[in-house]
């Protein structure tokens, strides 16, 4: 470790709080400080080089540095960093609103800008609570989420959050919200089949009692995250669907993080054909080079809202760089590098070599299971396979397994026991080829001494 590193290390350590971080652990430690990317890898001050597993907590999509990019950014500057969408148009933010009503699900046709995945989910859920107020239907109210559900950390997305490790604590401060079961193969009693009926009729039953108080149901499309990459059974996201229209409510998706190429298609629900009435997508939308988010809704919602000389029927919501000329530039350059890179078209070899060495982690005796959707993927380490047992919290299991990897050069980040894999969506085959070698090295060689 250079002198460099060392101080800023002891800087980071004086003046940082870093989030989702148990800081007093991390005051303990020796954290690696990046200092630079070259593709699809991150380069620490001491000049290490680590292949980005979990592209940059599962924004970056194209690599990091990449030409095309990083000019649209400086053509950008040369004209404006930043100007507000109160009372004025901005360039980029239009022709960015144009394409991202052409990629989405069909019926989408109003944008929304925001800066994170939790403001986009929070203006769904304003909208969405607000549309009913508009057209007269003041009792609906609340929201229906699942189990284990995460949107974000505002006091809104927080709200409809099902993590009780993270949202706990915000119970007082959060508003009321019906929960619904996760539908977690792994987890669900029975076949997947099973759990898919199971888990689509105790949403019904929710519905059933408290649907005139319902304005919408908020979900992350085929897999829910933070929650450990539950990957849902087939068929669930249209069996929500369906739900939502027989029971007249609002659909809201969650594609902030399975949006722009995760799963195969540039966004999850299209998967299913599924056709919500909000869309809230951030992360991947500026390929991960600056804060930018959207929220996409229908006409009909839209409508309720325009309505001339009526002041209350006002959206009142806004952010300072909605629209954000920098992160739209961005975001526009990586839609066109989707196209010219034939980048889904590249996707199924390397979700294929992701199954194939998923397929052979799942015989090791401490993998509980494995489980894939797209590009995004998880191992979940237990004590015990018969019983499914976790291991301790306290023994960091994980985080010591992803420690393990950084000197064989790949840098990723667990969720608690499980081993999370979400590299950017145009990575090369044979860079995915080195970091699934590495994990595999690591479970194999590495595992059995740590546990």
């Amino acid at each position: 470790m250079n002198t460099h590193t060392q101080k800023l290390i002891e800087l980071d350590k004086q003046y940082l709080w870093h989030p989702f971080t148990q800081m007093a652990d991390w005051l303990d430690d020796t954290p690696v400080v990046i200092e630079s990317g070259d593709g699809f890898y991150l380069i620490d001050t001491d000049g290490n080089r680590y292949i980005d597993g979990v592209s940059s907590l599962w924004c970056n999509v194209h690599g990091h540095r990449v030409k095309k990019i990083d000019d649209a950014i400086r053509s950008q500057l040369d004209k404006i960093a930043h100007s507000t969408l109160l009372g004025l148009g901005q360039t980029a933010s239009i022709e960015l609103a144009e394409k991202l009503v052409q990629i989405t699900p069909a019926g989408l046709e109003k944008v929304f800008y925001s800066d994170s995945g939790a403001t986009a989910v929070e203006i769904a859920i304003k909208i969405a609570y607000q549309y009913w107020q508009n057209i007269g239907q003041t009792e609906r109210t609340k929201f229906i989420s699942l189990k284990e559900a995460y949107h974000g950390d505002t006091v809104g997305s927080v709200s409809v959050g099902g993590m009780d490790l993270f949202h706990g604590i915000f119970k007082s401060l959060i508003f009321e919200t019906y929960y619904a079961p996760s539908p977690d193969p792994y987890r669900c009693e029975g076949t997947a089949e099973q759990c898919l009926k199971n888990s689509l009729e105790a949403m019904e039953v929710i519905l059933k009692r408290h649907g005139d108080q319902i304005a919408g149901i908020v979900v992350e499309p085929l897999v829910q995250g933070a929650a450990g990459i539950i990957v849902h059974p087939k068929g669930y996201l249209k069996g929500v669907e369906a739900l939502v229209r027989k029971y007249g409510v609002l659909l809201i998706v969650d594609e902030v993080a399975m949006g722009f190429g995760r799963t195969g298609k540039m966004f999850a629900c299209e998967h299913e054909g599924v056709h919500p009435d909000l869309l809230c997508m951030a992360k991947g939308i500026s390929a991960g080079y600056l804060p930018l988010a959207a929220t996409l809704t229908t006409r009909k919602i839209f409508d309720a809202f325009a309505v001339s000389g009526d002041i209350h029927k006002t959206f009142y919501h806004g952010h300072t760089y909605t629209g954000n000329a920098l992160g739209c530039a961005a975001a526009l350059a990586s839609l066109e590098m989707f196209s010219e890179n034939r980048i889904l078209e590249t996707m199924p070899e390397k979700i294929e070599l992701i199954a194939d060495y998923f397929e052979k982690f799942k015989t090791l005796p401490f993998v509980g299971d494995v489980c894939q959707c797209g590009m995004v993927a998880a191992i979940e380490l237990v004590a015990d396979k018969e019983t499914k047992e976790s291991f301790a919290s306290e023994k960091k299991i994980g985080a010591k397994v992803c420690a393990a990897m950084r000197p064989k050069g790949a840098m990723m980040r667990p969720l608690g026991n499980v081993i999370v894999l979400m590299p950017a969506p145009a990575m090369d085959i044979e860079t995915l080829r080195k970091l699934l070698d590495i994990i595999e090295d690591t479970l194999v060689n590495d595992v059995p001494k740590i546990i």
